[in-house]
Order: structure tokens, then C-alpha cells, then sequence
């Protein structure tokens, strides 16, 4: 019997904020490898090919799979350089055909996880524009939240949005008159603290009110672990520990930050894994 298939494109997850340090390659990662063992199929763009976090740390898990002769779950990767010619419109313009092969090359997949730069470039606003999930780490402070709002510092009440919140307008905008298609924005609150600190509860109530004023949803992030940096550089993530044979005893922070990863996973809207469907036979 002939296979038929379903013809959809691939969803796409784009990691974005303008401030660094924020967990946002290590999050694009944990997303990267529980979608994978959840049965996806899943390809990855780092955007950010100078300080290539994400391109290194997918290097290092392959070098870790080769030499340990451990097979770990690879998405099918492209990284986008940018431009060096001199004219910006000529430079975005080979940007943007970089971009769109990369995107063609990973079209056939179940979801696609872009990750992209710290700072405002070209190839950043590209990859918002193309978001279904927009997820944007940040750190559990007011420092942070400013690159989203401008705060009164006296009540903490939400002036304007800032710049980054004014690019995920403008990426909104890009997508809806490009395909009709709308971003779903989440904004991850990470490095949460244990206990229950007025500082914590201020951010909360001022992204909650900010989040209705622009249009994104919260969620809680990862906590602050050393774990998370210990598997980075062996190109490993929570959902590898077993499997890896790293000889870890899973204490209760270690299966606390897994479930954090699963509930991470569970809030992003996505289909299930594409599946061939083949006619009942006769």
C-alpha cells in the first residue's frame, strides 16, 4: 500500500530577549532534547553564529555521544552567519536567503527551535517574525524587566514598554501581514528564588498587569543550578543524566529542575508528532 502523508509546515520556537545571561540557550537546549525524546522531530537555528552558544553546545554533545559510544536524541542543525558586506540593504537581504534555506533545509520536521542573539540585529527581528512560540527568558529581577518595561520605582506600576516589547510588536505585525499567523508570546521567569521575598512578589504582580497591557503569558522558568552549567560543557541536559551513564544520583533538586523542563515543554501549544497514516487495508 502507497504511504500517505500529512503535508504541514514545522512549528516553529524562537528564543529571543536583548540582554544576555538570561538561561535562553540552555532553555532553547532542555527544549530542544524533551522534544526529541517526546517523539518530534526536531531541527535547530542558532542566529547567533558569532557567540554561538547553542552551536557549541550541540557540538559538544556529539563529541560526547562519539567518544562515551552513548546515543543521545540530535536535532537536525543549520547556523546562520551574518552578513559582511558593507551596504545594509544588500547585507540584509543575504541575511534573509541565508535564513530562508536554513528554514527550508528543517521545513519537513515537526518544529523547529530557533535561537537568536542578545542584542537587536537583523537576523534576530527575521527570526521573531517567524515565531508561532515566542519565548523570552528572563531573570527574576526588575533589572531585567526593564528591557521589557519601564517601571515606576516608586509602585512598581507599568509607564511604557520598552524596546524589546516594541520589536515583538513590529515581529507580530511582520507575521500577520505575511500569513495570517499569530505569536504566541511567553515570557519565562527564571532563576527564581525559594522563598517567598517581597522583591519576587513585586516582579510577579508587575508582569502579570504588563502581560495583559501587550499580550504574552507567563510561565515559571528553571531555577538557579550549578547542574545546568556542569552538563553544558559535556553538551548534555536533565533529560540525558541517565542515559548518559554519568554515574549522578538524582537528588530531589535534580528531579525538581527536570520537572521543571517538562512543565516547560507542556506549556508551549504544539501539534503531537507527525505521524505516516497508511489506508486501512483492504
Amino acid at each position: 500500500m502507497a504511504t500517505v502523508t500529512i503535508e504541514r509546515r514545522a512549528q516553529v520556537i524562537v528564543l529571543g530577549n536583548e540582554k544576555g545571561g538570561s538561561g535562553k540557550s540552555t532553555a532553547a537546549m532542555h527544549l530542544i532534547v524533551g522534544l526529541l525524546r517526546d517523539g518530534y522531530r526536531v531541527g535547530a537555528i542558532d542566529l547567533d553564529a558569532r557567540q554561538a552558544t547553542l552551536s557549541n553546545y550541540l557540538a559538544a554533545r556529539e563529541v560526547f555521544a562519539r567518544e562515551k559510544g552513548v546515543d543521545l536524541p540530535l536535532p537536525r542543525f543549520a547556523s546562520v552567519h551574518r552578513s559582511d558586506i558593507d551596504s545594509r540593504a544588500e547585507a540584509d537581504a543575504e541575511e534573509t536567503t541565508r535564513f530562508e534555506a536554513a528554514m527550508a533545509g528543517l521545513a519537513d520536521l515537526d518544529i523547529v527551535v530557533i535561537d537568536c542573539p542578545g542584542s537587536d540585529t537583523f537576523l534576530s527581528r527575521l527570526g521573531h517574525s517567524h515565531a508561532d512560540t515566542l519565548l523570552t527568558p528572563i531573570n527574576d529581577s526588575f533589572v531585567d524587566f526593564a528591557m521589557l518595561a519601564k517601571v515606576d520605582p516608586d509602585n512598581h506600576a507599568v509607564v511604557h514598554p520598552t524596546v524589546y516589547s516594541e520589536m515583538v510588536w513590529e515581529a507580530r505585525k511582520r507575521r500577520m501581514a505575511r500569513d495570517r499567523g499569530r505569536i504566541d508570546w511567553i515570557v519565562m521567569r527564571n532563576r527564581l528564588g525559594s522563598t517567598e521575598a517581597r522583591n519576587k512578589r513585586d516582579v510577579g504582580a508587575t508582569l502579570d498587569a504588563l502581560a495583559k497591557r501587550i499580550g504574552f503569558r507567563t510561565v515559571k522558568g528553571f531555577g538557579e543550578r550549578v547542574i545546568f552549567r556542569e552538563l553544558y560543557l559535556l553538551g548534555l541536559t536533565l533529560m540525558d543524566v541517565k542515559e548518559a551513564g554519568l554515574g549522578i544520583q538524582m537528588g530531589m533538586s535534580h528531579v525538581a529542575a527536570r520537572a521543571e523542563v517538562r512543565a516547560l515543554i507542556a506549556t508551549i501549544r504544539k501539534p503531537a508528532p507527525q505521524l505516516e497514516l497508511r489506508p486501512p487495508a483492504a
